[in-house]
């Protein structure tokens, strides 16, 4: 038995020394402590946002409180106007004479950091973004608070990451951990900041990235409670299931969320195609968006903002049928014209708003045909929140975490999962795509079919150049076809497909008599492959 001991000793003693090696080298103990800084950081700017919001909205209607809806009712009707056109004219100047980013940024953006630019936001334009944001949120626009703080949370990320020479796995990694903490401080919701940063930016599990992100996450979410207290978004009743005959109700709910998810995607996509295709000046698109939804406003006042006061209504049984069914378009149209606009603003409020708002007008309906198997319309209006949320986000599992931490209701756990299921499975059969990849593919870029999709965007010709896998010129080359330094893998491959050669020329960006090398189609093959191989052990480590 000693013998034995001394045999496996040493085995144990280098097995562990390999992996804290291994640890080592790939720097995870700064990316532990990183997470902590970004934590910090991501919270603090999450509690500044919300503050600057407010602020603009005192300086609109004179009251900073969330729960504005019983002052809008009670202003006049060219206040109410007046707010978004005004916040509009600011935006449209910042966007097109200050900043100069064209547009705010949001979630889209950040997924296509992640996916084709190794991680790399400009952090100088996500504070610019940020600005126009709050302007928007706090003068009346349509959206929600999380897209620009999570873009922001990410810019953080992804700036600290930089600042320590890290390599782009773990540039990936901190740009999540600033996503997680953003979500975690704006929602006081730690654990479903950590399932959105994983499911919906990263799209794996990975324990490398599970770690940090969960630090960064508990972190922020500490510092805002800290802050704000220590209790859910909206405070609801304590609703249960009255009977299991109720199930195929909820899976009814199910489908109708989806039908309404689907509309209120086509909305957003179709206003910002008409937008772009509009002949205005860049700083004008936001006035006239303000203009429209200021005159929506003065009927319809509760659209305005971001909207928890409405929400909180639909979930507490004080919205009637037909209030109901105006807030669900009125709401699908304001925030339509918000985006098209280019007010800056998130889509998780309003989807929370319009499911809130379905799953209330359902719960009346079902109520009133079924009066002795009916729940309470709130908890219905609980449901409708996650259904229409997870189809628009495409985000199911950090969804139904968001709706529990949100409102801490978990009893209603199963006809959750069940009008979930059902929603995003129906909108991803009829549009396939989640709003941030349909944003994506509005302006070009399609990355929702997986890495070897995205590794056709991120390899280019100039990464041989880098990688020196340009051969000599050989006298036998002779095409009248090349390539330029910036073409990318899938235009490469499309020029190797169509001339059928083995071997493509490579001519400099400024001077294109100047042959750099020659390209091979088989190295191009091999090094896609290497990283295919590499990503695969980034989601699997």
């Amino acid at each position: 038995m000693k013998q034995l001991f001394k045999e496996i000793l040493p085995e144990i003693k280098k097995n562990l020394y390999g992996n804290w090696c291994s640890y080592r080298e790939r720097k995870t103990p700064i990316i532990w402590l990183l997470a902590i800084l970004i934590g910090v950081f991501a919270s603090i700017v999450s509690i500044i946002f919300r503050y600057l919001i407010n602020c603009i909205q005192f300086l609109w209607i004179g009251s900073s409180s969330e729960q504005n809806i019983e002052i809008l009712n009670n202003s006049q009707f060219w206040i109410i106007a007046l707010g978004p056109i005004v916040g509009g004219l600011f935006v449209g100047l910042i966007i097109q004479y200050i900043s100069k980013i064209e547009r705010p940024y949001n979630i889209a953006d950040v997924i296509e950091a992640k996916s084709i630019k190794n991680g790399y936001i400009n952090l100088k334009e996500a504070l610019g973004s940020a600005i126009v944001s709050f302007i928007s949120l706090g003068s009346g626009a349509s959206a929600g608070r999380e897209g620009p703080i999570v873009h922001l949370g990410a810019a953080i990320g992804s700036y600290v990451s930089r600042r320590f020479n890290l390599s782009t796995s773990s540039t990936r990694t901190l740009l999540a951990c600033g996503v997680a903490a953003a979500i975690s401080a704006s929602f006081n919701a730690p654990i479903a900041g950590v399932l959105f940063a994983l499911e919906v930016i990263l799209g794996h599990y990975a324990l490398t990235a599970f770690v940090p992100i969960v630090i960064s996450s508990v972190i922020a979410a500490l510092l805002s409670r800290l802050h704000f207290g220590d209790f859910p978004a909206f405070i609801i009743p304590d609703y249960t299931i009255v009977s299991l005959y109720e199930f195929p109700a909820f899976a009814l709910l199910g489908i109708i969320c989806a039908l309404i998810a689907v509309i209120f995607q086509i909305s957003i996509i179709t206003s910002i195609k008409i937008s772009s295709s509009l002949n205005v000046r860049l700083w004008l698109r936001p006035v006239i968006g303000g203009f429209l939804i200021g005159t929506i406003g003065i009927f319809v006042p509760e659209v305005l903002g971001v909207g928890y006061a409405s929400t909180d209504d639909a979930l507490r049984q004080q919205l009637s049928l037909d209030i109901l069914i105006v807030l669900i378009i009125s709401k699908i149209i304001a925030t339509a014209i918000t985006f098209g606009s280019r007010f800056g603003g998130g889509i998780f409020s309003p989807s929370l708003f319009i499911g809130a708002m379905t799953g209330a007008a359902f719960g009346i309906i079902a109520g009133t045909v079924f009066p002795d198997h009916s729940s309470a319309n709130g908890l219905y209006a609980l449901i409708g929140m996650g259904g229409v949320a997870a189809a628009v986000l495409g985000a199911p599992i950090s969804t139904i975490l968001i709706v529990f931490e949100l409102t801490g209701g978990y009893d209603i756990a199963l006809a959750l999962i069940l009008t979930i299921s059902i929603s995003i499975g129906l909108s991803q059969a009829i549009l396939k795509k989640s709003i941030f990849h349909q944003q994506l593919e509005t302006r070009g870029i399609n990355i929702s079919e997986g890495i070897h999709e995205n590794l056709l965007y991120t390899i280019k010709t100039k990464d041989f150049i880098t990688n020196n896998s340009l051969g000599s010129i050989s006298n036998n080359i002779q095409s009248i076809l090349y390539l330029s330094e910036e073409d990318n893998l899938e235009k490469i491959l499309s020029m190797f497909k169509t001339s059928k050669l083995t071997e493509l020329p490579v001519a400099d960006k400024n001077n294109k008599d100047k042959i750099l090398g020659v390209l091979s189609y088989t190295d191009v093959l091999h090094y896609y492959n290497e990283k295919l191989i590499e990503n695969s052990k980034e989601e699997h480590s």
